[in-house]
């Protein structure tokens, strides 16, 4: 029966075991192991299924293979490693499960098809990036990793013929009475609504990139996931800490996805100068260019308020000195070469952009949440991994390793039956939602929410964000996505306001310092009754069972 398009009543119907939104290396995963299993499933993705933020991954998954590795080089370096660039806010045992995890999550993806890049007959090339004390970061294609491992999974979910709906946006969840989650509502690509119902809906939708005005991230980074999980009554935690990527290549004026210079290019011997030519990270930290991600980005920052020689905007990567530049990181050489640089001879212009979100929906390891139904795997959810800053290339080994965790959690929970009856939910009423003006929010968000924040910014940024809000009824992709920006936002500085420290990823130049005695701990973060973003009781760092 056709319903009045104007209230958004859905028009069409599906079912499934289990709904995977996102098509990255987390969804795909989980998709195709939950295939394997026996599940019914059905992927659904906003765009097509090859899109996303997986296949822009540049620099490698970062895993200690158990038949090669440095000298002395161990799983346990690894997760010491990735505490350390977490400023004391991973989850040790969450961090331990995820990268023991890994060797497994990478074999498999090699024997469905997955080819990095070879060292020696029976040996894979491994690089270093920074916060790493050892080179274990495998790559593929030089700098085109996520473009291998995405090819990868869709090539495999096509042999099988994995269900993906393509070009779907999902809205909100199905609820039950008890609020259990039991499926979405959709929009298709021209705006009409849609009903899909599922015992489990799995989260797989990537970040948040596009709450700024240069980001690393495409335009479908928009929060989607992590919105619908708080209208669904989820916890969200550590959304303040937002990671800067250091060296984004810098173009005047540039907005909404730039391109990256992947950070193995600085583990291969390139250093960042400023405007005079002076190295920025000398006397910074011991580590110097290969420091942990939230560091370089920091000291980027303050050297261009320093603006040496003029350079206000940017600084330089020196990259003259590797060897064979173009082969070793083609990507980056071609993006290079679009803007007139040679990075053979010339200095690379580099500015920090938005990059990654160390915080989401509260989620164990497995992938479930505090709302039954509801599962997130991947740069949507926080499990405890990453902290308060991510170190370089965890993120697709725990999009392998947490999407199969997903999945099997899935099966488990409907093997014991103890999910909801789809057939039980209903679709929530159309009602206008709080809908910002798109640019005004990347504006306001660059100014006074990207690295260094301070109580006045973070004032103004509430009281712009108020005023530039209108309630709007959903009708389209776009409205979809700046309704969930909005969303994302508001709860970001909710958050950011509060916490009065520096800490990874968040810089407050008005409390500059790191504070473990008040603030070695996570923030959670909900919906108040009317819809608002509030905060909760701080948790201890025990994530969700």
């Amino acid at each position: 029966m056709i319903s009045d398009f104007q209230s958004k009543t859905p028009v069409w119907e599906a079912r499934a075991d289990l709904l995977v939104l996102g098509s990255g290396v987390a969804g795909l995963t989980a998709a195709l192991r939950a295939q394997e299993l026996g599940l019914r499933v059905l992927v659904v993705t906003k765009a097509a299924v090859e899109d996303g933020n997986t296949r822009w991954a540049q620099g490698g998954v970062a895993v200690v293979l158990d038949d090669q590795h440095d000298e002395g080089d161990s799983v346990a370096r690894h997760v010491e490693d990735t505490l350390i660039a977490g400023a004391g806010l991973c989850e040790p045992d969450a961090v331990a499960a995820i990268l023991h995890g890994g060797p497994k999550a990478v074999s498999w993806l090699r024997e469905v098809g997955a080819r990095f890049d070879p060292a020696a007959p029976g040996l894979l090339a491994r690089t270093r990036e920074g916060g790493h004390s050892a080179f274990r970061v495998i790559h593929a294609g030089g700098d085109a990793t996520g473009a291998e491992v995405e090819r990868t999974l869709v090539a495999e979910a096509t042999g099988r013929r994995l269900p993906v709906l393509e070009r779907h946006i999902a809205l909100d969840a199905l609820l039950t009475p008890l609020g259990d989650v039991a499926g979405v509502t959709v929009l298709d690509p021209n705006g009409v609504p849609g009903v899909l119902r599922a015992p489990a809906v799995l989260l797989a939708t990537g970040g948040l990139g596009q709450l700024y005005q240069a980001t690393s991230n495409p335009e479908i980074a928009t929060g989607d996931g992590l919105a619908l999980a708080l209208r669904a009554g989820a916890q969200a935690a550590d959304l303040e800490f937002v990671q800067f990527h250091p060296t984004v290549l810098y173009t005047p004026g540039a907005r909404g996805r730039c391109p990256l210079v992947t950070e193995a290019v600085r583990g291969e011997g390139a250093v960042l100068l400023d405007g005079a030519g002076e190295s920025v990270m000398r006397g910074v930290h011991p580590l110097l260019d290969l420091a942990p991600r939230d560091v370089v980005s920091a000291a980027i920052t303050r050297r261009m308020v320093e603006a040496p020689s003029g350079v206000d905007d940017h600084v330089f990567l020196d990259a003259t000195a590797i060897a064979e530049f173009a082969s070793r990181f083609p990507t980056v050489h071609a993006a290079c070469r679009a803007i007139g640089v040679d990075p053979a001879r010339d200095p690379i212009p580099v500015a920090p952009a938005a990059h990654f979100a160390c915080g989401g929906v509260l989620a164990g390891t497995d992938g479930r949440t505090g709302v039954r139904g509801l599962y997130a795997a991947g740069e949507v959810a926080r499990t405890g991994l990453h902290g308060a800053n991510r170190l370089a290339s965890n993120s697709l080994l725990e999009g392998l390793v947490a999407g199969t965790a997903a999945a099997d959690a899935v099966a488990a929970d409907l093997a014991t039956g103890s999910l909801a009856d789809p057939r039980q939910a209903s679709a929530p009423r159309p009602r206008p939602v709080p809908v910002a003006e798109r640019d005004a929010l990347q504006r306001v968000m660059s100014r006074y929410a990207a690295i260094g924040r301070d109580s006045d910014g973070l004032a103004v940024l509430g009281s712009v964000l108020d005023l530039s809000i209108e309630d709007k009824l959903v009708r389209s992709h776009r409205e979809a996505e700046d309704a969930a920006l909005t969303l994302v936002a508001q709860a970001l500085v909710a958050a950011a306001g509060r916490r009065t420290e520096s800490r990874g990823c968040h810089v407050r130049a008005d409390f500059p310092e790191r504070d473990d005695a008040t603030w070695q701990r996570s923030q959670l973060i909900r919906l108040s009754p009317s819809g608002q973003p509030v905060l909760a009781d701080p948790i201890a760092a025990e994530g969700v069972a």
